[in-house]
């Protein structure tokens, strides 16, 4: 936990102190670091095996430096399968940070498909940047490993089940669980059988998975169907608490259409 009344200085030691890779950092940077008049940090990303014991955080440490400028440094706090030991590592940006995800995990992190400062299309990427599209492109579904933001995910849970219509959606145990909501993904959800998903397709149907993590490491997954399958063709939203419930209901609709 962050110390409130550390200073900056204070907070700057312990970081580049505890960093496996300190070494690593330019000479110049720690320069400019070291006469920050101000810092905040804050968790970015968080992804948590129960299985192997394996996790990890991504943390962002923002400081405002004497001549107005701001410079952020990125560290990766992590534990190993069979290994109790948490190591941290610093970076000085979000693509050196997923890399050694990469290096560690042997996978790319999704933010790194997904955030367009990491792979943006409108300048020369770099080397490291580079590399990393490729090792995302060559993952796999089935590899691929959930990483979660990390912001008002209790709420975003709340939300989603207040706009749920259907008289099925998931009640208040569920509603409950997901308070403890501290990270969220969503993604949108493909497959199916053929035939009926063209008919899906037809009525303007979509499928959305919400996964959270919870303060336990628990992770637990709403779907949200959106559709206009409607008597009078309006927007409409259900949520269910498995993949199956939401196909089933979207085939449903589908046949009734």
């Amino acid at each position: 936990m962050s110390d409130p009344y550390e200073t900056t200085e204070a907070h700057l030691g312990r970081l580049l102190g505890r960093a496996l890779n300190s070494f690593d950092l330019p000479d110049g940077l720690v320069e400019r670091l070291g006469g920050a008049l101000a810092h905040s940090s804050s968790l970015y990303t968080t992804h948590r095996s129960p299985a192997t014991g394996v996790w990890r955080e991504t943390h962002r440490h923002t400081y405002l430096l004497a001549d107005g400028g701001a410079v952020s440094l990125w560290e990766l706090v992590y534990r190993l399968e069979g290994d109790r030991t948490v190591r941290h590592e610093v970076f000085t940006g979000k693509a050196e940070t997923c890399l050694a995800v990469v290096r560690l995990f042997g996978e790319a992190p999704a933010e790194a498909a997904l955030d367009p400062e990491l792979l943006r299309g409108d300048e020369e990427p770099d080397a490291d940047v580079a590399a990393l599209g490729e090792l995302f492109a060559a993952s796999t579904p089935a590899t691929r490993q959930r990483e979660y933001a990390v912001e008002d995910s209790a709420d975003h849970a709340r939300r989603v089940l207040r706009r749920a219509e259907n008289p099925d959606r998931p009640g208040e145990p569920v509603a409950a669980l997901l308070r403890s909501a501290y990270g969220h993904r969503i993604t949108q959800a493909f497959g199916g059988r053929p035939s009926p998903a063209e008919r899906c397709r037809e009525a303007g149907f979509s499928l959305y998975e919400h996964a959270f993590v919870l303060l336990d490491g628990t992770e637990v997954s709403l779907w949200e169907v959106e559709h206009t399958a409607t008597p009078d063709g309006r927007h409409m939203c259900e949520v269910y608490d498995s993949e199956a419930a939401a196909r089933g209901a979207m085939e449903l609709r589908a046949r009734v259409r």
